[in-house]
């Protein structure tokens, strides 16, 4: 692969001066009949990975008593946010809100497999295998509420690239908070993709989160407002728990030239993966832009920390492979098959089955869960199959999970 170095790149767009048009912020979107999949989950991944960086940046500012500090702050950050307008307008207008979270579930399970495949630190890679599966059942939950309400198949959005099955069923992934915490890791002896991997699943899993949060009670049905909104909590979950693997001893400025690295590595990934070439020109336009802001971050950490952008990147600043969207079935079964039963204790991945009745899990799982006749994604299905027998799904060969294989019941049991 050809070497790239955001670092060293001779078409950075300089931030002073390079304000965007409001006309410019508006963009063709792209036809959510024709564009595949992934056209639509990176979209969604970009938008998420903008919301974080404005986030960080606005939170970075009220801990900075510097204000010459906090203006170069502010002026990168406005063109982040025309960045974020530019990315969300790219969603259509005839794209509904439904139709829009199976992109955005479909994308927490393929970038999370992703991810967990080519990771190699055991912790992050055990704590993306443990939430996969919890979206993936979100991703079966919420097809299921599509077709019911709108008559319309996930399928025809994910294609073949995911199945719409049960993982480990919503109704046993509410847990504990104190399990939402990780161990973190140390960025000066984590390799570059590691540090990578915890900043991209902890801003795409917090937009999901966000989304969630905010059309909650914009949706139509009650029964939809109750899916978003338990749904919600796990995902504030999974927040917790990726968020808690980020290394808690990096100074602000370090963070930010992360958090700046990060967008330029996740752009050109995005721009070399991109199969439509209108929108892949965008993400070649924001990788540009974008090592802009990198370049500023690292003078601002050598100006107010005495650190160069070396001593964060020793191996030189390149790039690891690239980030490319794909199709997991086969590991996702795999993951089914071997960890469907488990969930926390503390910072350890444990089999349900070995908890007393006593754990923290046990205790909140119960309270929280009190009446599974009163559990949003349990109601979702069993609505479903009293209407039509079966739930709904796409599978491409019998489910992995003998407990998960009846399409006539939904298991309230499992991993409980």
């Amino acid at each position: 692969m050809k070497k790239i170095n955001p670092f060293l790149e001779e078409n950075a767009i300089k931030v002073d001066g390079t304000f965007k048009d409001l006309k410019n912020l508006s963009l063709k979107p792209y036809d959510k009949n024709s564009a595949s999949p992934y056209t639509k989950t990176r979209a969604i991944l970009m938008n998420g990975t903008e919301f974080e960086q404005n986030w960080f940046l606005h939170q970075f500012s009220r801990h900075c008593n510097n204000n010459e500090l906090r203006r170069e702050i502010a002026n990168v950050r406005r063109h982040e946010q025309q960045q974020q307008k530019m990315i969300a307008s790219l969603k259509p207008i005839d794209e509904s809100n439904l139709e829009t979270t199976i992109s955005y579930e479909q994308l927490a399970v393929d970038l999370t497999a992703i991810l967990a495949r080519h990771v190699k630190d055991e912790n992050v890679k055990n704590a993306l295998n443990f939430a996969l599966l919890e979206d993936f059942d979100h991703l079966y939950r919420f097809a299921n509420l599509l077709e019911m309400e709108e008559h319309k198949s996930a399928k025809e959005i994910t294609k073949t690239y995911t199945e719409i099955m049960p993982g480990r069923p919503t109704i046993a992934e509410h847990r504990h908070p104190f399990e939402s915490i990780n161990k973190f890791i140390c960025n000066q002896s984590a390799d570059l993709f590691t540090k990578l991997t915890t900043n991209i699943i902890t801003a795409a899993e917090q937009q999901t989160m966000n989304y969630y949060m905010n059309i909650a009670n914009l949706h139509s049905t009650e029964i939809g407002r109750k899916l978003y909104s338990e749904i919600a909590m796990i995902e504030e979950q999974h927040v917790s728990e990726y968020g808690s693997l980020l290394d808690t001893n990096c100074s602000w400025l370090e963070n930010w030239v992360m958090h700046e690295y990060t967008e330029c590595y996740l752009y050109y990934s995005c721009y070399a993966d991109e199969t439509d070439p209108y929108i892949k020109n965008i993400y070649l336009e924001c990788y540009y832009e974008e090592c802009g802001h990198l370049k500023k971050a690292a003078e601002m950490l050598e100006k107010y920390e005495g650190k160069t952008w070396q001593c964060m990147f020793p191996c030189g600043g390149d790039f690891p492979e690239l980030l490319k969207f794909e199709g997991n079935v086969e590991y996702i079964r795999e993951v089914l098959a071997k960890t469907v039963t488990l969930t926390k204790d503390r910072e350890c991945y444990v089999d349900v089955n070995s908890l007393t009745n006593n754990s923290n899990f046990k205790k909140y799982n119960k309270q929280v869960c009190k009446n599974a006749s009163n559990v949003p994604s349990h109601i979702v299905i069993e609505t479903y199959i009293k209407k039509n027998g079966n739930d709904y799904r796409y599978q491409t060969t019998e489910h992995p999970i003998k407990e998960l294989q009846n399409r006539a019941e939904d298991n309230i049991i499992l991993a409980r």
